[in-house]
């Protein structure tokens, strides 16, 4: 029962994730959901944009704080280890919610391009983004990253072992695909507001943090393979290498 329990528990917080990163789209490109980065104005510039970085803050010291392995020994040591990665999937997606809920729209406009042609072009780019961040999901393990394939293994009775190091599809060209996909999505408008500008630039810097701290853990779970890899691919912008272009490395 509990293994069934667990199993149920990571497809709930899959979905969740599934539920935010929707709503992620649509709320950074002022799509169809009820509230956006450019809602009406919610109050006082000064107050508004204190709140807003709190709120980036918040996301960013939880989302980087549980993903690092020290937390996950202390952690795993409360929940059970099968379920930890989909725990982390939803209290990430939580603060990501509570970030839209919460968020204070600023007014201003820093550009707003209305030509035809360059306003589809810009949102082809902005859609380009989200397509890179959905498909390097899988190009590593989506079912990993989000937990479930965590808790299936869990459900089979089987032990979880941390996958093989792959430099598949764009990892053979740039270490951080996901990354470059928010940053391209999240820069992409043809409506800059001051919002909108404090929403890039606040998750901007969190990514390139977060890259370090993502890749000082990489470096403790693969050693020298991931050093290597570091020396041989670029980090963001994207330079094919030769040396790295064979998919699988053990």
């Amino acid at each position: 029962m509990s293994r069934i329990l667990a199993f149920i528990y990571g497809v709930v917080c899959y979905l969740i994730s599934l539920i935010a990163f929707l709503y992620t789209i649509g709320f950074v490109g002022n799509l169809i959901v009820p509230k956006t980065l450019d809602s009406n104005l919610d109050g006082p510039l000064i107050k508004g944009l204190l709140i807003d970085i709190l709120l980036i803050c918040l996301f960013a010291i939880q989302h980087s704080l549980m993903a690092r392995q020290s937390f996950k020994k202390w952690w795993t040591k409360i929940i059970p280890k099968p379920i930890e990665r989909s725990t982390y999937v939803l209290i990430s997606s939580l603060a990501l919610l509570l970030l839209f809920w919460q968020w204070s729209s600023l007014g201003g406009i820093i550009w707003n391009i209305q030509n035809p042609i360059e306003f589809n072009i810009i949102y082809g780019i902005f859609i380009w983004g989200w397509l890179i961040v959905f498909a390097s999901t899988f190009m590593i393990n989506h079912f990993d990253l989000f937990g479930l394939r965590q808790v299936y293994l869990y459900l089979r009775g089987q032990e979880y072992e941390n996958l093989e190091f792959r430099n598949l599809g764009l990892y053979k060209y740039i270490r951080h695909p996901i990354m470059l996909g928010f940053v391209i999505a999240f820069w992409a408008t043809p409506l800059m507001t001051v919002s909108h500008l404090v929403f890039a630039i606040g998750t901007t810097i969190y990514m390139l943090v977060g890259i370090k701290l993502e890749e000082m853990d990489m470096i403790d779970i693969y050693g020298n393979l991931y050093q290597e890899y570091r020396q041989q691919v670029s980090m963001l912008i994207p330079l094919p290498r030769i040396n790295w272009l064979n998919g699988n490395h053990k």
